[in-house]
């Protein structure tokens, strides 16, 4: 497993930013995370004051978004950090907007159940559930591999995408074909779709969270490359 070391630092009171830096992007996926959950068992069991808990805390991961922001932009004209300091701050700044931006996907399938716009099919509404518990799995992948700083974690995390995609594209076939020949609101299934949708770029916005991380771990841009292409890369450069 390989990881970053951060710099040790003449002044502790750095040292101890950095790491309440760090801990902050934890806290703030962790409660994007457990909006997922709460998501998942409110589409199950079609609970909408539960999906409107999800929806009004949004605005908490929304505000935890800025306050990470600020202190990243504080550290950097107070410290002038350098290397993997840098790489560090660089990273969480690069996160904390894929981890946003999850917490707004959810937002949008937790409407479903408060709008009662929930699929009436239920082989729709079991295959999205396994959709996002497997999201949920990957996104729980992605943030340890963000605490550990582990470059090989990260990349066991980005492939399992792959599988996510398959199975969204194989719903979104099936959704399609039904939607041909139901007679109800259309504007319902285009509700229904966005939120498939927003389950798939859950998985996406981890893998960029991934590429962070490898780029934390390496100093190496590894966006917009294909899994196979990075792990000859990251070989390369070994």
């Amino acid at each position: 497993m390989r990881q970053v070391a951060l710099n040790t630092h003449i002044s502790g009171t750095f040292n101890i930013e950095l790491e309440n830096l760090r801990n902050s992007v934890l806290t703030m996926g962790g409660e994007v995370e457990q909006q997922l959950v709460d998501t998942l068992k409110a589409v199950k069991h079609n609970h909408a004051a539960l999906a409107e808990k999800v929806v009004l805390n949004d605005l908490k991961i929304n505000s935890m978004e800025i306050q990470i922001d600020e202190e990243c932009l504080r550290i950097i004209a107070k410290r002038h950090p350098t290397a993997s300091d840098l790489r560090l701050i660089m990273t969480i700044s690069k996160a904390i907007t894929d981890i946003e931006r999850m917490g707004d996907e959810i937002e949008r399938i937790a409407k479903l159940v408060t709008r009662n716009k929930l699929p009436s099919s239920d082989t729709i509404k079991s295959s999205m559930l396994l959709i996002g518990e497997r999201v949920a799995a990957m996104m729980r992948g992605t943030f340890d591999a963000f605490a550990r700083q582990d470059e090989a974690a990260a990349l066991e995390v980005y492939d399992q995408d792959n599988r996510i995609d398959s199975e969204y594209k194989r719903l979104l076939s099936y959704t399609t074909s039904e939607m041909q020949k139901s007679t109800e609101d259309m504007q319902d299934w285009l509700d229904v779709l966005w939120a498939m949708r927003s389950l798939e770029r859950i998985g996406d916005r981890c893998k960029n969270v991934c590429e962070y991380v490898i780029y934390l771990t390496r100093g190496t841009d590894v966006r917009h490359t294909p899994l196979e292409n990075m792990q000859q890369k990251l070989e390369d450069l070994t």
